[in-house]
């Protein structure tokens, strides 16, 4: 579906109906900064209510919040999809604070839609205590609950939606013993299989579902996504939540990303990352904490993502969606991540030119002069 051939410039990306255009004019001021709440909500004050931790992130300088939906002390999910009078309501009272409602997250409860059986255990913390242990019962709820999610985002105005895949065949991602012919074909039918419907619902909506690509997920880099997007004969809803960090820990190239998925790309995570390989681990982590890792998470401006070139490229895309910072660091405390991870985005966010730099020595259009240049 893609190739290094879709690596082009931004003017022709498009095919040929944009090719005379000036792709200034598609140019786009990214929203921010943002804050993902999942790494933050506590039992203490003000990370305990969505009232008290939206006005702690709009004294630190963001302007919006995503609210991760399994967070009952964040948001009452039911609620939200059946009532719009009361998702006004909440809606409301979060923008009093301050802040407002950049997407919902339903990256729990997506995960759970596929899970391989030998992950059982160690997902079944994600779902409710009455269903654990049942995996049918687990995937059923997974499946309305993000379906639910689409209803809510609606109610809330808001038309893209952030989510993970899942896995079934994230087990076999290193090919020993040698896969069976016709093994990832099979695993992404099935995926498409469960997500065609919810991808249905939020298409009933009007909403975009954003997939994290991220490991431990069957869509875990572009070709994965590919694969995925294909199963699903192409669902225009069928969309990527872009968060570099997780490929400066594949060595994957996440500025080339850009180049080729940016039409696909409706949210941003603003995450640092580093890898610094040694003589006894690499990639794959030697089963080491995150702070002996080689590629390890860290905040905003501690870790090696050029986020210079990111902001750059997707304004010049025309991404005009939220700048959300998503806080993961195994050194830095969260209070200080987010206290910087404000004026960092802030300070990378592009106000895009209406102009061109070198409009001062325009001259007016003039049919034979420009023949005349042209020699004719």
């Amino acid at each position: 579906m893609f190739s290094d051939d879709d690596i082009q410039p931004p003017e022709t990306v498009f095919g040929g109906a944009f090719q005379n255009l000036d792709f200034s004019v598609m140019m786009k001021t990214i929203k921010g900064p943002a804050i993902f709440l999942a790494q933050f909500v506590g039992d203490e004050a003000p990370f305990n209510d969505i009232i008290s931790i939206c006005k702690w992130a709009a004294d630190l300088g963001y302007k919006g919040v995503q609210i991760p939906t399994w967070e009952s002390r964040l948001i009452d999910l039911d609620k939200v999809a059946e009532s719009l009078t009361y998702a006004d309501e909440y809606r409301g009272r979060i923008e009093e604070t301050g802040v407002e409602i950049t997407e919902l997250s339903t990256h729990l409860q997506g995960q759970l839609v596929a899970v391989h059986p030998a992950y059982d255990d160690m997902f079944d913390g994600f779902a409710p205590p009455e269903l654990r242990g049942n995996p049918k019962a687990r995937t059923e709820w997974a499946v309305e609950t993000v379906k639910k999610a689409a209803r809510a985002s609606a109610n809330l105005g808001i038309y893209v939606h952030a989510s993970f895949t899942g896995a079934l065949l994230w087990h076999t991602h290193y090919p020993w013993p040698q896969r069976p012919a016709g093994l990832v074909e099979e695993g992404f039918a099935e995926l498409a299989r469960r997500w065609t419907p919810i991808l249905d619902e939020f298409d009933r909506r009007g909403v975009d579902l954003c997939f994290e690509v991220h490991a431990g997920e069957d869509v875990h880099d572009g070709v994965t996504y590919e694969r995925f997007l294909e199963a699903t004969e192409n669902h225009p809803r069928n969309r990527l939540l872009y968060d570099p960090s997780h490929f400066i820990l594949q060595q994957l190239d996440y500025l080339a990303f850009l180049d080729i998925y940016h039409d696909k790309i409706g949210m941003f995570h603003v995450k640092d990352a580093e890898f610094n390989p040694n003589g006894r681990s690499g990639v794959y982590g030697g089963f080491q904490s995150w702070v002996d890792r080689p590629g390890r998470f860290r905040s905003l401006g501690d870790g090696q993502v050029d986020f210079n070139a990111i902001f750059s490229k997707l304004s010049q895309y025309g991404y005009d969606g939220w700048a959300v910072l998503e806080w993961e660091c195994c050194i830095k405390s969260p209070e200080q991540g987010a206290a910087e991870g404000a004026p960092f985005i802030a300070d990378h966010i592009i106000e895009v030119t209406q102009k061109a730099f070198d409009d001062f020595a325009a001259t007016a259009p003039d049919k034979a002069l420009n023949r005349k240049i042209l020699g004719l």
